[in-house]
This record gives C-alpha cells, structure tokens and sequence, in this order.
C-alpha cells in the first residue's frame, strides 16, 4: 500500500471513528444541533476522501486510457464518471 492510500485508511478510520461517537451522542439523548454538526463534519470528511480517490482515478485510470489511444477504452472511462455524478442527484 502506497502513502496516499494509507493516508485514505487513516482519515476513512477517524471518519468511523466519528460515526460511532455520533451513535453514542444519540444514544445519550445529545442536543440535536451538536448531533447535526457532528454529521456534517463527517459528510465533509467523506467528501475530501472521495475528492482524493477521483484526482487519484484521473491521474491513474484515465491518463492511462488517453495514453493507450484506445477509443472505446477512453469512452468507458468518461461514461463511468458521469454515471458516477449522475448518481448524485
């Protein structure tokens, strides 16, 4: 495992981490805003993991389809990621 993607483990274990203290905080009956900040500092958390992994897909995944001059390869590529964003809606 390469540094980058350790860095991912690491932030994607503290994420996990977050996520169980927000159990507990609504376990113990917590005030709804603390809760909800606390959510938010996990969508955000998430958010820069998944930025990190589609710069790392770009860089790797679809920099090889361009180089490899292979249309239906470089096709696929596109296709997945807007199928990807598509999703997000």
């Amino acid at each position: 495992m390469n540094e980058k993607s350790a860095a991912k483990i690491r932030r994607l274990n503290r994420i996990s981490g977050q996520v169980n203290g927000i159990a507990r905080m609504i376990e113990d009956d917590r005030y709804c805003i603390d809760i909800l900040h606390q959510i938010q500092a996990v969508k955000s958390a998430l958010a820069k993991v998944e930025s990190e992994v589609l710069k790392d897909h770009a860089a790797c995944c679809i920099s090889e389809a361009i180089k490899s001059g292979d249309a239906a390869e470089q096709k696929q590529k596109f296709e997945e990621l807007v199928d990807l964003f598509e999703k997000r809606k």
